[in-house]
């Protein structure tokens, strides 16, 4: 985000983070993602510190900031560090609206304070073997069931699936209300409970950190106290938090990107400081360097923009969903488009698996297919022109 969009608090938390990272993640990161997990120790340092729940309230144990543009910052150093795979992110932009939008008193004294402080970790089950980005052809069903409520269903590429103590799953209660956007609705549940089956960590492509699994809901009895918000009201409340999670992907594939341009051009530099790039056309490289140059300034000031209109309250749901998709297909786009165009100039130096561009191949090809896939996102634009 640019300087100028951010006060003197913005800059001392920045700056918060950058230190925190680079004491107690930077480190270890290497050897987390060789052994393929993340030391349960970091996630009580990260409450300690103050960077889990930052938009909880202080009641509950969190910082109490609304302004999403901590949360942003804080998503944007871990990113420029490589090493976004932690699921920090995951913790604070992804699962925490709905703990703290949809929860009662209760419920909020129930989880709040462990998932602040680290002692609970989260994940989201929505997706399902089969039904892709459609969260209207979900399988899964609750069944009610006196106090309870039964879960049976399989939901897959659950990120944080193999070690979450809470999962938020979405399953149908009223199979007939689905096709006019209702019957759906959320549940948490926790870790231990009877019939919950997770499944090994899936091969997939990006950060070993991820922790994705699919689990399966075996007659899952969940206490109907364990319910989000209204039965039948998922889908929207689902609708509504993917516009966060969209923005915050797109932040990320604007760090992302500024950061292995910036590598880029610090490889370059030292290359031509001892020889010349071989059988390379200086001219042509210099403006694709232009053209990447302009598009990630352009990119950002467009994210800057969408920031913001989401701190003042500018959208509706309905807008800001919009807004959301278009700066998540448009920003993951260009960053796939820079890396590709960055590892072309590399190419002339030989090629080094350890510079930026490469590291990011793999993780920047998942970005178009996270939070819905991008041909979804372009749907979703489509329909709100009125085509």
């Amino acid at each position: 985000m640019r300087r100028a969009h951010l006060t003197p608090e913005h800059h001392a938390f920045r700056a918060e983070a950058k230190a925190f990272i680079a004491a107690e993640i930077t480190p270890y990161y290497t050897r987390w993602e060789r052994e393929g997990t993340v030391d349960r120790a970091l996630w009580r340092k990260a409450g300690a510190a103050g960077l889990l729940g930052l938009d909880v309230s202080r009641t509950w144990g969190g910082r109490g900031l609304t302004d999403l543009r901590y949360h942003f910052l804080l998503g944007t150093e871990l990113v420029r560090a490589g090493v976004a795979g932690v699921g920090i992110a995951l913790h604070n932009d992804v699962v925490a609206p709905y703990l703290t939008a949809l929860t009662d008193t209760a419920q909020r004294r129930r989880w709040l304070p462990g998932f602040c402080a680290g002692e609970l970790l989260v994940a989201i089950a929505m997706s399902e073997p089969d039904c892709g980005s459609d969260l209207r052809a979900m399988r899964t069903t609750a069944v009610r069931d006196r106090s309870h409520y039964v879960l049976r269903g399989t939901k897959t590429f659950v990120s944080n699936g193999s070690h979450a103590d809470l999962i938020v799953v979405a399953a149908v209660t009223d199979r007939a209300r689905v096709p006019r956007g209702g019957g759906v609705s959320l549940f948490v549940v926790e870790g231990g409970t009877p019939g919950l089956r997770r499944g090994r960590p899936m091969r997939t492509l990006g950060s070993a950190l991820t922790d994705v699994v699919e689990i399966g809901l075996d007659d899952v009895r969940v206490p109907a106290d364990h319910l989000l918000g209204q039965e039948g009201h998922g889908l929207g409340q689902l609708t509504g938090n993917l516009a966060r999670e969209r923005l915050s992907i797109a932040v990320a594939a604007v760090a992302g990107a500024e950061a292995v341009f910036a590598d880029t051009l610090e490889r370059r530099a030292a290359a031509r400081s001892g020889a010349r790039h071989g059988g390379e056309d200086p001219q042509a490289a210099r403006f694709v360097l232009a053209e990447l140059a302009t598009e990630l300034e352009v990119a950002r000031a467009y994210l800057d923009r969408c920031v913001l209109d989401q701190v003042e309250g500018v959208h509706t749901v309905a807008s800001g969903a919009v807004a959301a998709a278009q700066a998540k297909w448009w920003t993951t786009d260009l960053q796939r488009r820079v890396v590709d165009r960055c590892l072309e100039l590399l190419a002339a130096d030989g090629p080094d698996q350890d510079s930026r561009a490469a590291r990011a191949c793999l993780d920047t090809r998942m970005m178009p297919i996270y939070g819905g896939t991008n041909e979804v996102m372009k749907e979703l634009v489509g329909r709100s022109l009125g085509r």
